[in-house]
């Protein structure tokens, strides 16, 4: 009785501490909805908090008016090419640094991560020029390389040490029927590799969403520019209409949050998998 009492007690402190804790990463959530469908009078004169007295979707129909779904399309179509390509980059590049021995190994990966450590904003005047020069500049391509470049040693780094738990006697018995390099990765590590490639897969489309950096300084125009500059250019456009930007913060981060809804056991397989094998 007195340890399934303890037990209690701490699962009911567990429950306490979770409760607060979807208090504070909530709150501030709530307080972005609710401000988007307020008037500008409402938020100014109200309490922050309070539900709006008319829920006003002018705001959002204002947002779409202002160009907000061709922000999105550039996103989007970013985000599938560039993490599509550094998926698959990060798999060829992991497989012969964690299954194959060769005299380079070690430095070729001690050279991943040592790229980890270069800081984008070095990189910035050098790109702007190459995009300058390859007419590459205020286009979605110009955005697609450094996107997929800065986030390659990291994906590569995780990979390789995610493939080193495979148990080789599946690789040895691959061989043993016949299979060559090629097809050894693509029917035993690549399928036994997918919760490592969902995890990263989300860590990166979460990092290549929210940049702002390159899409700030390699394009200029509505055509080419992705969400985070449609955030920016509606607080200059609008800095005193607080629900309007409330509005588009609430519908850039509304893909996101389906992204980790429908890919959260993935999200986690992976993690758990890559602890265990690590």
């Amino acid at each position: 009785m007195k340890k399934k009492r303890r037990i209690s007690a701490w699962w009911g402190l567990a429950f306490f501490f979770a409760f607060i804790w979807l208090l504070i990463t909530g709150l501030p959530f709530y307080y972005l909805i609710i401000t988007s469908f307020k008037t500008l009078g409402e938020f100014l004169s109200g309490n922050l908090f309070r539900l709006p007295g008319t829920w006003q979707f002018s705001n959002y129909v204002q947002v779409f008016k202002g160009g907000f779904l061709q922000y999105l399309y550039n996103s989007v179509t970013l985000i599938i090419i560039a993490l599509t390509l550094l998926l698959l980059l990060s798999a060829f590049s992991a497989y012969p640094l964690a299954r194959m021995k060769f005299r380079l190994n070690r430095p070729i990966f001690s050279l991943v991560v040592a790229a980890m450590s270069v800081p984008i904003h070095i990189t910035l005047i050098p790109l702007f020029i190459m995009a300058i020069r390859t007419n590459a500049y205020d286009t979605r391509w110009a955005l697609v390389g450094p996107n997929i470049a800065f986030n390659l040693p990291m994906s590569i780094f995780i990979l390789t040490a995610f493939m080193q738990g495979i148990p080789r006697e599946l690789e040895e018995a691959a061989e043993i029927d016949g299979c060559g390099k090629f097809s050894t990765f693509f029917r035993i590590i690549f399928p036994l590799s997918t919760s490592g490639l969902a995890t990263l897969g989300i860590y990166n489309g979460v990092v290549i969403w929210n940049e702002f950096s390159f899409a700030m300084v390699l394009t200029q125009s509505m055509r080419s520019r992705t969400l985070p500059l449609a955030v920016w250019a509606y607080q200059g456009q609008y800095s005193s209409n607080i629900p309007v930007i409330m509005a588009v913060l609430a519908l850039s981060s509304l893909p996101v949050i389906l992204l980790y809804i429908f890919g959260q056991d993935k999200l986690v397989k992976g993690m758990m998998a890559g602890a265990v094998k690590g």
